[in-house]
């Protein structure tokens, strides 16, 4: 499984419409095996889906996401787990852990029972 991260001086980049910072994290059962850094160029929506999928992208873990270019991802096969906070490693922790649900990963003014619609990749507005 590849999950990516988008990220901006070490922590989940604030919005991921505009960042072009990738970190692509390979992961067999719970454990990271390798790790890369990726740089986007593509800005627009199903433009930038295409690309991060052409990673091999199995899920985007991100901060704030436009409802199109979130759709466009989903529609590219990725499951997407937005609105999220915090520093790069303990994030991944957290998700390889089954812990993102905790408060403390969500962006301020998200409320945990909206996030939760994410993490089944129906949509849903922080």
């Amino acid at each position: 499984m590849k999950i990516a991260i988008a990220h901006w001086l070490g922590r989940v980049s604030p919005l991921f419409d505009v960042s072009d910072k990738l970190c692509l994290i390979g992961v067999e059962g719970r454990r990271e095996v390798s790790r890369e850094n990726i740089t986007l160029t593509v800005r627009d929506p199903f433009g930038r889906a295409k690309e991060v999928a052409e990673f091999g992208t199995d899920v985007l873990l991100c901060g704030a996401i436009s409802h199109v270019l979130e759709r466009a991802l989903i529609g590219s096969g990725i499951r997407v787990i937005g609105f999220l906070c915090g520093e790069l490693d303990p994030v991944m922790a957290a998700f390889l852990e089954g812990r993102l649900s905790d408060g403390r990963f969500f962006m301020p003014g998200c409320r945990a029972q909206r996030q939760r619609h994410r993490f089944r990749g129906t949509g849903g507005r922080c």
